[in-house]
């Protein structure tokens, strides 16, 4: 099965031999890609809805991997089963992901690897990862029909940071001088300049309260760039 470029990363970060469940599973490409390439002798695709989990299905059916892949209805890691020892979350944005991961928090004891990709507040997904015992070990930021993917490996383990831009932009890529890093936190750092301009000259609490918070962010970028002038 040919994946996108994203998917295919997401794919890549999951150890070989692992047992996967994919928590929102959808069409059930991660798991058919991991288990038809011999990288996963068995995998497990979730959702919460029927309708996907029908569809993966009927995907899994079509590769020939009925016996490698157990289709599960469950809301987030509620029916994760104990055997599966990796977790991939992808397709969602950081707010859901960290719900999602926080209800969850009674099975993650017996995974030992977490692969994610949250579509915005990358920042509340790295926070809680280090909250709940777990070291990022590995990130990478794709680019696909215009938009910037972060994914994100990480397995038990302690560890903190101690700047709060790491969290926001990760220490990895910035830190590497990924050059897909470099062109996203400047594209970021143009768009928050542009918007802080169009707030000149006006004067309610409100855009007050947005310029400030605005204002820390660009700073984070700026720290994230310092990185790349080393």
């Amino acid at each position: 099965m040919e994946l996108s470029t994203r998917l295919k990363t997401i794919a890549s970060f999951v150890s070989e031999g692992m047992c996967v469940a994919d928590i929102g599973t959808d069409h059930g490409y991660i798991p058919i890609y991991l288990t038809s390439e011999g990288l996963s002798g068995k995998a497990f695709a979730m959702d919460v809805n029927r309708g996907p989990l029908e569809r993966a299905r009927q995907n899994i059916k079509k590769e020939g991997l009925d016996g490698q892949i157990e289709c599960i209805l469950s809301d987030g890691m509620e029916g994760l089963p104990e055997d599966a020892d990796s977790a991939v979350i992808a397709g969602m944005g950081g707010d859901l992901m960290e719900q999602i991961l926080t209800r969850g928090e009674d099975k993650l004891c017996h995974v030992a690897e977490l692969v994610l990709s949250p579509q915005s507040h990358w920042e509340k997904v790295r926070k809680f990862l280090h909250s709940h015992g777990y070291a990022i070990k590995k990130e990478a930021l794709v680019r696909e029909d215009g938009k910037y993917y972060i994914v994100i490996k990480a397995v038990q383990g302690r560890e903190s940071y101690p700047s709060s831009w790491q969290y926001s932009y990760g220490t990895y890529l910035p830190g590497s001088k990924d050059p897909l890093m470099k062109e996203y936190l400047l594209k970021e750092k143009e768009d928050i300049q542009k918007i802080l301009t169009s707030f000149q000259g006006k004067d309610s609490e409100t855009l007050k309260n947005r310029a400030n918070e605005l204002s820390s962010a660009l700073e984070e970028i700026k720290e994230a760039l310092k990185h790349y002038e080393m």
